[in-house]
C-alpha cells in the first residue's frame, strides 16, 4: 500500500507493545519494611493487649520480689530479724494478690459494677478508723495505717484508689447511658465531691503522695468522660491551689521540694535520701554491680526496699535493668490504653482508663522522685516495691484489665479456637463423639468470621 512503511522483506513492520514500567518493589523484599509489617501485624492482633497485661504484670511482680529480697536483707538484719523477713511477707502478699487477680479475671462486668459501692463504703469506713486513737498507727509521720496484730498492718488509702476507679466508672457509665454527661453538673456531681471526701480523709493523716495519685485518677476519669477544657482547667486550678497551700504550710514538704536537683545532702543532711538515690543509680553503670551487690542499701539509702527500690535496681542491674522496668510499665500502660480505646462498654472504658492512669501516674511519680526530677512523694512503685497494702489492690486492678482485654470480640473469638483442644475427651463413643467434629467446625467458622485478619 502506498505511503505505508515497508520492511526489507516487503511485509509491514510488526507493531511492538510499549515497554511496561518497572513494577515497584513490594515492601516484603525490604528486610526493614518486612520486619515493620510483621511487628505491626503482631501489634494489631486481638490478643496483644491480653498478653501484654498478663506478661508485663507477672514480670514486674516477679522482678519486684527478687529486688525486695535483695534490697531488704540489710534492713532486716539491722532490726535483728531474719534476712528473708520482708521477702516472706511480700511473697505471702503476692500469693493473696494472685488469688485476687484470678478472681477479678473470672468475674463478669456486672459483678465488678456491683462491687463498686461496697468497696467504696469499706474504704471510707477504714479511712475513718485510721484516725481513731488506739486503732490508727503512724508510720514516718503519717497517720494512715491500721494494725492487724503482730507485724501486719494495712493502709486503707491504697484501697481507696481501687474504690474511686470502680465507683467512678460505674457512676459515669450510668450517666452516659442516660445521656447526662453533656451537662457539667452531672459530670462533676457527685464524682468530684466524693473524690474530695477521700482526699480529705487521706490528707488528715498527712499522706500527700497518695492524695496526688487519687487526684490523677479523678482527672483521668473526667478526661475520659469528655470534660470541657474550661471545666477541666477549673478543677485543675483548684487542685493546684490546694496543693500549693498544703506544701507551703508544711516544712517537711517544703524541704522535699527544695531537694529537686540536689547533688549533695546539704545542711543538716536534708537531701540525704534524694542524693544517695542518685549515687546508687550513678554507680550502677550499664549492667550494674550484680544482684545483691548494692552498697547503698547498707544503711546509706533510707527506704531501700520500699520507695527507693528503683535506685537499688539501678545499682545492681544497671541501666539495662532500669530500662527493662520502664519498658514493662510502658507496655502495661499501652495495653491499658488500647483496652480502653477499643471497647464499646462505657464502664469498661472508664475502669480501664482509671486503672491505667493510676498505675502509670504512680510509677512516674516514684521513678521521677528517684531520678531527682520530682519531689519525694513517698509512694511505692506499683507491683515492685515492698508493701502488701499497695500490692493487693494493684493486682486486683491488673486482673480487671486482663478480664477487659479477654472480653474484646476478637479476643473472645481467638480464645474460643483454643478451648476444644483441651476440652474434647479421647475415646468418646456414641452420638456425642459423632457430633463433636461438626460442632467444632461450626465454632471454627464462626470464630474465623469474628476474628481480625491479623490473627492466626
Amino acid at each position: 500500500m502506498p505511503g505505508s512503511p515497508q520492511s526489507r522483506t516487503g511485509r509491514p513492520p510488526v507493531q511492538r507493545a510499549a515497554k511496561r514500567p518497572a513494577a515497584p518493589v513490594p515492601p516484603h523484599d525490604n528486610p526493614v519494611l518486612r520486619l515493620h509489617h510483621r511487628l505491626r501485624r503482631a501489634w494489631d492482633r486481638p490478643l496483644t493487649a491480653y498478653y501484654l497485661i498478663s506478661g508485663a504484670g507477672a514480670l514486674i511482680t516477679v522482678l519486684g520480689l527478687i529486688m525486695v529480697y535483695s534490697a531488704s536483707q540489710i534492713t532486716a538484719l539491722q532490726l535483728s530479724l531474719p534476712g528473708s523477713y520482708f521477702f516472706r511477707k511480700q511473697f505471702l502478699a503476692a500469693l493473696i494478690g494472685a488469688g485476687l487477680l484470678v478472681a477479678a479475671m473470672k468475674m463478669p462486668v456486672k459483678l465488678h459494677r456491683a462491687l463498686a459501692y461496697p468497696i467504696l463504703a469499706g474504704a471510707v469506713c477504714l479511712m475513718i478508723l485510721v484516725q481513731v486513737p488506739g486503732i490508727g498507727v503512724a508510720v514516718n509521720g503519717n497517720q494512715n495505717w491500721i494494725a492487724l496484730g503482730g507485724s501486719f498492718q494495712i493502709q486503707p488509702s491504697e484501697f481507696g484508689k481501687l474504690a474511686l476507679v470502680l465507683w467512678g466508672a460505674d457512676l459515669l457509665a450510668r450517666k452516659q447511658d442516660k445521656k447526662l454527661l453533656t451537662q457539667w453538673k452531672h459530670m462533676l456531681v457527685p464524682l468530684v465531691p466524693a473524690a474530695f471526701m477521700l482526699l480529705g480523709l487521706i490528707m488528715i493523716g498527712g499522706d500527700m503522695g497518695t492524695a496526688i495519685i487519687l487526684t490523677a485518677i479523678l482527672f483521668g476519669l473526667l478526661w475520659l468522660a469528655g470534660a470541657p477544657t474550661r471545666l477541666f482547667a477549673g478543677v485543675l486550678s483548684v487542685a493546684v491551689l490546694l496543693g500549693f497551700v498544703l506544701i507551703k504550710t508544711s516544712p517537711n514538704r517544703m524541704a522535699r521540694l527544695n531537694c529537686l536537683g540536689a547533688t549533695d545532702p546539704g545542711p543538716g543532711d536534708a537531701c540525704w535520701q534524694a542524693v544517695h538515690g542518685i549515687y546508687a543509680l550513678a554507680s550502677g553503670g550499664l549492667f550494674g554491680s550484680g544482684l545483691g551487690a548494692s552498697v547503698e542499701k547498707w544503711g546509706q539509702l533510707p527506704e531501700a526496699h520500699t520507695d527507693f527500690i528503683f535506685a537499688v535496681t539501678g545499682e545492681e542491674l544497671g541501666l539495662a535493668g532500669t530500662l527493662s522496668v520502664l519498658a514493662l510499665f510502658a507496655a502495661l500502660g499501652y495495653a491499658g490504653i488500647r483496652v480502653a480505646g477499643r471497647t464499646e462498654d462505657p464502664f469498661v472504658r472508664y475502669a480501664a482508663g482509671g486503672v491505667t492512669t493510676w498505675i502509670t501516674a504512680q510509677a512516674v511519680i516514684n521513678i521521677g522522685a528517684v531520678l531527682g526530677l520530682l519531689p519525694i512523694a513517698g509512694v511505692p512503685l506499683p507491683l515492685f516495691s515492698y508493701g502488701g497494702s499497695a500490692l493487693l489492690p494493684t493486682m486486683f486492678a491488673i486482673g480487671l484489665l486482663i478480664a477487659f482485654a479477654r472480653d474484646e470480640p476478637g479476643a473472645r473469638a481467638a480464645l474460643a479456637l483454643r478451648q476444644p483442644r483441651f476440652g474434647r475427651k479421647r475415646g468418646a463413643r456414641g452420638p456425642v463423639a459423632k457430633r463433636s467434629p461438626r460442632s467444632w467446625n461450626t465454632m471454627r467458622r464462626r470464630a474465623s468470621k469474628a476474628r481480625s485478619s491479623g490473627e492466626r
